[in-house]
């Protein structure tokens, strides 16, 4: 992804060339397809805004600003209908896990995580490589694969710069398994928390049915990885043996209170996992609790750390990314409203006939590719609308799966990807090439996705019905 830098003249005027091509051929087409003027006008203002966002990354809040005001200029969209497709419930959600996250920044939790994996016994490359995926890939699903792979990284870094070895793989192999990772549950990927509230899944649906299915792919990713950088493991290995000869440690090491740390997270988790309950109990509506439990969490830890209780709000909160994904989200709602994504889904219904079920190595190879290069959440929020009409709980789950495993498959997949690369780039000055990444990337994408896909079918009888 391009970086926060001016763009030349003659760049510029490809870029938008590129952008105004894609929406003038999306409306030509979708008028050739019987659309009537809204639909014509949503399509073309909706691709004009992917595709600009695609080319223009960092401008990518303003352009979805002028996108959202281009619809409403319109008559397109309307007020009420802005309001009820930017998804405010999913941001406070978003927000209060965000608070939360920098609370257990402060109470030192993730550090002292980096400890407990520097004071291993008789670590080997192989070990850690294993560690490292099994760790990235576990914070991803309890917190979000950005803070996972922050965390994972300065870890990564220590050990290297210890060793005298390249980071580059071993960042690689963390980034690949906190994606895999944050497809096992509602709280390690926005996609998750958007897939999960609109089909009215619950935390323990996504436990049953999507950590099973995350478990069996990082497992196989692991596997592809130890092969891929057998040299540099290799070499790990013995750099650590020549340490432990000369009785040396992999650095410093302190005693880091990490008590608070886990017992605020563990209750968070509890409240999460048994909200489908407390609905029931108390009449509400479902994945109410879901999404008040972390702004109740966050008002609770910004009172009781009253001092830091701004630089919360201000530092921790994303603000950048949720007002991008709220604009996102009203110019995607707008091809809802207008009728557009129920047209889709007859069209995709008449292709499957009875048996919508055979959608779904379409749905999973679509949204992987398509997240391979532009944010997951663009894809998974223009395509909820679809899987809606089709009414099938298994597309549900291929379109999660094929959403975060085709992150893996470019270096701009992901956030989690792209801060990685930043944090490279920023302390070693270390560039990876986009072939470097993709042929790695593309192997693990499509063993994930076809494993996702086997996993499916196997329990596809068994999966929660959407609600």
């Amino acid at each position: 992804m391009a970086h926060e830098n001016a763009f030349s003249t003659r760049d510029m005027l490809s870029r938008l060339g590129i952008v105004a091509a894609a929406s003038i051929v999306t409306g030509i087409l979708a008028h050739i397809s019987g659309f009537d003027g809204n639909q014509v006008v949503s399509c073309a203002i909706f691709i004009m805004t992917i595709v600009a966002t695609l080319v223009f990354w960092p401008l990518r809040l303003a352009i979805a600003l002028v996108g959202l005001a281009a619809l409403l200029g319109c008559r397109v969209l309307t007020l009420p209908a802005f309001i009820a497709s930017c998804q405010l419930d999913i941001i406070l959600f978003l927000v209060g896990m965000m608070v939360t996250v920098g609370v257990l920044k402060d109470l030192g939790l993730f550090t002292w995580i980096i400890q407990s994996v520097l004071r291993m016994p008789r670590m080997t490359g192989t070990r850690f490589v294993v560690a490292t995926a099994v760790l990235g890939g576990a914070l991803a699903a309890v917190v979000d694969e950005v803070t996972s792979i922050v965390f994972l990284a300065a870890l990564i870094f220590q050990v290297c710069d210890t060793l005298k070895i390249r980071p580059t793989p071993f960042v690689i192999v963390a980034v690949l398994a906190t994606n895999v990772g944050s497809a096992s549950t509602m709280l390690g990927n926005p996609v998750g928390v958007l897939i999960g509230y609109k089909a009215g899944f619950t935390f323990w649906d996504f436990i049953f049915h999507a950590a099973p299915v995350a478990a069996i792919v990082m497992a196989a990713v692991v596997l592809i990885c130890l092969a891929w950088f057998r040299p540099e493991i290799q070499e790990m290995s013995v750099r650590l043996q020549q340490r432990r000869d000369k009785d040396l440690g992999l650095g410093p090491l302190v005693q880091v209170p990490y008590g608070r740390g886990i017992a605020v997270l563990a209750a968070l988790l509890v409240l999460i996992g048994v909200h489908h309950g407390i609905e029931k109990l108390l009449g509400l509506e479902r994945n109410t609790v879901l999404i008040v439990a972390p702004l109740f969490f966050a008002g609770l830890l910004m009172l009781w750390r009253h001092q830091r209780a701004r630089h919360y709000i201000e530092q921790e909160v994303e603000w950048w990314t949720l007002l991008f994904f709220m604009m996102l989200f009203a110019v995607a709602g707008t091809l809802e409203h207008t009728g557009v994504t129920s047209r889709i889904a007859g069209n995709f219904a008449a292709m499957s006939g009875s048996r919508p079920i055979l959608l779904a190595p379409l749905v999973i190879g679509i949204s992987a590719a398509g997240s391979a290069f532009v944010d997951n959440v663009v894809f998974v929020a223009a395509a909820i609308p679809v899987i809606r009409e089709l009414q099938h709980p298994y597309l549900w789950w291929a379109l999660l799966f094929g959403a975060c495993f085709g992150g893996n498959i470019t270096m701009i997949g992901s956030t989690a990807n792209i801060v990685a690369i930043g944090m490279l780039e920023k302390r070693y000055h270390l560039h990876v090439s986009f072939r470097e990444w993709i042929r790695l990337g593309v192997a693990v994408g499509i063993v994930s996705c076809l494993l996702a896909l086997a996993a499916l079918a196997l329990m596809a009888r068994f999966l929660p019905a959407a609600h």
